[in-house]
């Protein structure tokens, strides 16, 4: 699990996925949400503006992250 570390209260997870190079513009973030390929803590999300904090872990393709 990768820890990432940010220095707000939150991230949008459009946003985050741009952070960490999964996708490169919003527009490609929007698609990999809307296409259910991105888990929060557990659950398929379809919220491109879900607030992301401290702790939440993010799985895509595998691979997990959590907010730290």
């Amino acid at each position: 699990m990768e820890k990432i570390t940010i220095k707000s209260e939150y991230i949008k997870l459009d946003q985050f996925l741009k952070y960490v190079g999964i996708a490169s513009t919003g527009g490609e973030a929007k698609v990999i949400i809307f296409e259910g390929l991105v888990k929060v803590n557990g659950e398929v999300t379809g919220q491109r503006g879900k607030k992301l904090r401290k702790d939440d872990v993010i799985e895509i393709e595998n691979t997990k992250y959590v907010i730290s």
